[in-house]
């Protein structure tokens, strides 16, 4: 398709290795901006060239509007301008994500992640309207959301195609499971594609893919980032077996039942890192599944050092 506007786009706009960073909470549950500095601080200085915040994984439905605006400015405050800022602002309501757009921007924010509006289900055409009403409002590059299984609304890949056209949606966090749609989209577009499903990384980027916005990076940023250092160092059989070597990490913190915001705050506050607990009505990992995660992160992490 043919870009009217005409413009070029960073094939890694965001940067490569990017981390869903959890929102740390204090042990009363407020908002705890001295964790989210030092947590920011850490997850950069591991190896995250890019930080999500008030994604799903920041418990963005439990949080405020002002809470959401003042995590962004204290993490904006503790990683200065080294790393690029994604700012979940996507909601069920055209008008709120809006103002979250805004608010975002106004906080420092270096772009906005937009998921599908949940649970209304709109059909493409009013997707699509959606999603150019929000980059029409704000400066900020866009990236697309595309979650089905949990908003219940595909973003069609004639949809993404056609919304490659604006200039600032620039980028699409992929969890569709549709890897021949995903590479339709990567054949006729410019868009930059992030592998939102962390035992899709390495796949998505050999395919194409500017990199990953990951929930498992908050235990093991280093190892996140390896998997992708040795696909671009070409030696691809190693970066498969650094791959494979995550599933039960992968399964343990995203696919056992148990959110990845549950399951990544669990392994956070074991390592002794800012985590606190969740808001409800998510609840904390149980003793038996916290020690598991436990005992399958050890195992990676040890393998990776080796």
């Amino acid at each position: 398709m043919t870009n009217p506007y005409g413009t070029a786009r960073s094939p890694r706009p965001f940067g490569r290795t990017l981390c869903a960073m959890v929102t740390p909470f204090t042990e009363t549950g407020a908002l705890d901006l001295d964790g989210a500095r030092r947590l920011a601080t850490h997850l950069v200085a591991e190896g995250c060239d890019g930080l999500v915040l008030n994604g799903t994984t920041g418990e963005s439905p439990t949080t405020t509007d002002t809470e959401k605006a003042e995590l962004i400015a204290a993490v904006r405050a503790a990683v200065g301008e080294r790393v690029p800022l994604v700012a979940g602002v996507g909601t069920a309501d055209t008008l709120h994500t809006v103002e979250l757009a805004l608010a975002a921007e106004k906080a420092g924010a270096d772009g906005v992640l937009v998921v599908s509006p949940y649970y209304s289900r709109p059909p493409q055409d009013a997707l699509e309207a959606h999603f150019l009403q929000v980059a029409e409002a704000s400066g900020l590059p866009v990236m697309l959301y595309d979650i089905p299984g949990r908003t219940g609304t595909r973003i069609e890949p004639e949809t993404l195609v056609r919304l490659a056209a604006h200039p600032r949606i620039v980028a699409v966090k992929d969890c569709s499971y549709d890897f021949l749609g995903t590479q339709k989209v990567l054949a006729r577009t410019d868009l930059a594609y992030y592998a939102g499903c962390d035992e899709h990384i390495l796949a998505l980027y050999a395919v194409g893919a500017a990199g990953c916005v990951s929930t498992v990076a908050n235990a093991v940023p280093s190892q996140v980032a390896a998997i992708l250092d040795t696909f671009d160092a070409g030696d691809t059989v190693r970066a498969a077996e650094l791959q494979l070597r995550a599933v039960p990490l992968i399964e343990a913190m995203t696919a056992a039942g148990l959110p990845g915001t549950v399951t990544a705050k669990a392994l956070l506050a074991g390592a002794g890192l800012p985590a606190g607990p969740v808001r409800a009505p998510l609840r904390a990992a149980g003793r038996e599944a916290a020690d598991h995660q436990r005992a399958v992160y050890e195992e990676f992490a040890g393998f990776v050092a080796a």
